[in-house]
């Protein structure tokens, strides 16, 4: 399985070659069509249609391209953690050798809460090196491959906007609150929801995913009992919160909330490639992270080396939502009890504003 998944992993990597060039095309024709301005065309916003939104599918040559870069976004990252155990080895020797571990005078800001391992040094060991240096690699590939695709989305949904004549309706954000379509609104408040839960599961990490976890201490000073952060991973394994409906809290809700914004700009090919590609994604790259974890490879979210405290953490929850409550493992009562109330209704504005402005700005 992992020999197969290097296939995607090394496509990506050599593309990456082409990639500015055309990044610099894709711009430059966005730039001409006046998309910085968003003087779209008329059409843009007056098409009306009673059709659904599957009936206008059909392939451009921009969507061919927004294919190639979704695909190579969820194949790559999902090819990476597949090997990461591997790559991250291979790139802490390189990195040692080429004396880049254990430089001193490269250190984290003093506030800045460092591992258990290294502390505040970036490259403490080999093994710290490879993942710091892993992450990245992974991060400059997501910019890479995502950022293209929306460039190819973006190109797409000119040139329908343009041609199309019987897609939904693409009105503004105020008319979809004013329209009163109840369909349109239950997607808004879906795509809402998913946004708030995703901000809210910061606050509630788990070890399938790469947010890290903090526990605060008292320093004794000569003015005051001051506390002070400290990262400690070791709290995700506790189940609580949202982890006791999901192992997956922070990548599971892109599913409806990709589906929501595919139909919410319209239903046509490129918000089904783009919007509907993140939620495959993200489903898919869920499911893999479980089968490593079946397989006890190790190497999943913040976790790296085998051990018990995953597999419990792992057998006491479930990736289907509430779906662990149905199996008895958890409970309604101690996920209201630790339900992070506070940061959902801290998250909730700023996960509208987020909604608003994205499809403000793509519509």
């Amino acid at each position: 399985m992992n020999r197969c998944l290097q296939t995607p992993v090394m496509l990506s990597l050599i593309y990456m070659s082409f990639s500015s060039m055309h990044f610099s095309e894709a711009f430059v024709h966005i730039k001409d069509r006046s998309i910085q301005g968003r003087s779209f065309p008329d059409s843009a916003y007056n098409v009306q249609s009673h059709c659904t939104p599957f009936t206008q599918l059909s392939l451009s040559s921009s969507d061919e391209s927004l294919a190639f870069w979704i695909t190579s976004f969820s194949t790559s990252h999902i090819g990476m953690s597949a090997i990461r155990s591997q790559l991250i080895e291979k790139i802490g020797k390189g990195a040692d050798s080429l004396g880049l571990v254990g430089n001193t005078n490269w250190k984290l800001p003093d506030f800045w809460p460092g591992d258990a391992v290294g502390g505040n040094s970036v490259l403490p060991d080999a093994d710290t090196a490879g993942r710091q240096l892993y992450r990245m690699g992974y991060t400059t590939l997501s910019f890479l491959t995502l950022g293209n695709a929306l460039l190819c989305y973006l190109q797409s949904t000119i040139g329908a906007s343009q041609l199309s004549t019987g897609t939904l309706s693409t009105s503004s954000f105020p008319q979809i609150l004013g329209g009163g379509d109840p369909y349109m609104l239950f997607y808004l408040f879906t795509a809402v929801a998913a946004n708030t839960a995703a901000l809210a599961s910061l606050t509630n990490a788990s070890p399938l995913g790469l947010m890290p976890e903090f526990t605060t201490t008292n320093t004794e000073s000569s003015l005051a009992s001051l506390p002070t952060v400290e990262r400690d991973d070791n709290l995700k394994f506790d189940v609580k919160g949202l982890t006791r409906i999901t192992r997956h809290p922070l990548i599971l809700p892109v599913v409806p909330w990709g589906v929501s914004n595919a139909m919410l700009l319209g239903g046509r090919t490129a918000d089904w490639l783009f919007f509907g590609g993140l939620a495959i994604y993200a489903a898919l790259g869920c499911a893999a992270q479980d089968m490593r974890v079946i397989r006890q490879e190790g190497s999943v979210g913040t976790v790296f080396r085998p051990g018990q405290e995953l597999q419990m953490f792992f057998k006491s929850t479930s990736f289907v939502p509430f779906a662990a409550v149905f199996q008895g493992k958890q409970s309604m009562k101690d996920i209201a009890k630790e339900f992070p109330a506070f940061a959902f209704c801290a998250a909730a504005p700023l996960g509208f504003a987020i909604e608003r402005t994205m499809l403000d700005w793509l519509r």
